[in-house]
Order: C-alpha cells, then structure tokens, then sequence
C-alpha cells in the first residue's frame, strides 16, 4: 500500500476519480477536502501508483489490518479502479457495509445526476425574520439532541468535530437562534439537515440546501440531485 503525500498525485487522483462519479463519491469527497487544506486529516491510501487498482481514504497515521468491516461506504469501478472504499475514525450508527468488487458493476440510479446548482436571482431566500448566519460550538447539544443517530456521547463528539472543522449553513430567526442547519463531513456531503418543528413548512430547508450547493460548488465540489 502506498500513501498518497504529493499534492501533484493528489490532484491526479482527483481528476482520475472525477471521471468516475458517482461511483466514487465514497472517496471523492474526500480527495477534495484533502487538496483544499485537509481540514478533516485524512489520507489517500492505494495499493499502487499509478496504476491502482483500490482507493482508501483514512484518518492520517492509521495502519491498515486488512479489516474492511469498518468501512462507511464502499463502491466498485467500472475499468481502471476496482474498488474504492473510505473510512471513518469510528463506524457511523446506520453506515452501509463496505461493498466487494463486482457488487456495483453499474452506476446507482438513485444516487442521481451531477449537476451544477441554481446561481441565478431566482434563488430561494430567507423568509422575513431570518437570517444566514452560522452555528457555534455552543450548538453541539442542540445538534445530537436532533439528530437521528445522536444522543450520544460519541454523537456528540464527533458532530463537535463536523461543526469545528467543515463548512455548515445556518438559517437564524431575529434573536440569532438557530432555525435550520446543513452540516457537511469528511467526504464532503451534506449530513444533518434539520429544521426545527416549529419553523418547518415556510421553505427554510430549501434555502439552506441552496446556499450549501452554491459554496460547496464554488470550492470545487460537485453537486447530485
């Protein structure tokens, strides 16, 4: 296995794995983050350069055991990559198993089309009374509190990190409360989106998802829908 350090074989993987999507969302995402400034210190791992033939992304400084069974997600390739896995430091309540090769032999429909987001003045925006602004680290217990796998103190630490570390959208009422949120992880996915009961059905969620898409489109990232 061969870590990936140089930032030229870096962004070649990127673009190799680009060409590949959605199938390698599981690790794209994190390709991406790594070359914008690894804020989650993550690591590209492949079994050779550069002809590789398996992708693994993992927190920095691990040693990998050969035990897949941890996996948050895992794909298969069509030629080129045969298969493409991504890890987190600990299992996320509710991950998928990782996957064999052969197991995907063609892109998941449900997993959608690539697509740039809406940029145009017509655009969703805040409804009167709210407002863009941002979470705080005070915020992590109103997170786990409503999040589905939360509730927890692993939850709790590890929704901590999210919001220290990765970009989020916060929609706050006139008293600067939070109203709705997007959280985006490691793999740079949206993860977490949440309105509160009372503020649901006056289109917050579509604001927030929007302004999402647009800044992570702006850096780089792709879209699916």
């Amino acid at each position: 296995m061969k870590i990936l350090t140089c930032p030229a074989q870096l962004q070649r993987l990127e673009r190799i794995l680009r060409k590949s999507l959605p199938l390698a969302l599981p690790v794209f995402g994190a390709v991406l983050n790594i070359n914008r400034g690894n804020p989650g210190q993550y690591e590209m791992v492949v079994d050779k350069w550069p002809e590789f033939g398996a992708v693994l992304a993992r927190p920095s400084g691990e040693v990998a055991n050969g035990d897949m069974g941890h996996c948050r997600r895992g794909v298969t390739r069509c030629p080129g990559v045969c298969q493409v896995c991504s890890e987190l430091p600990c299992e996320s309540p509710g991950a998928a198993p990782c996957l064999s090769p052969g197991e995907i032999p063609h892109p998941c429909p449900h997993m959608g089309t690539l697509r740039s987001p809406p940029l145009t003045p017509a655009s969703p925006r805040p409804a009167p009374g709210v407002c863009l602004g941002s979470l705080s680290p005070s915020d992590v217990d109103l997170l786990n509190d409503t999040w589905p796998y939360g509730g927890n103190a692993r939850s709790r630490r590890y929704l901590a990190e999210l919001l220290a570390r990765f970009p989020q959208v916060c929609l706050q009422d006139s008293s600067g409360q939070p109203v709705a949120w997007v959280l985006t992880d490691h793999f740079g996915t949206g993860t977490h989106s949440y309105t509160l009961p009372e503020h649901r059905r006056h289109g917050h969620m579509q604001v927030a998802l929007t302004v999402a898409a647009q800044r992570a489109h702006a850096r780089g990232f792709p879209t699916f829908g």
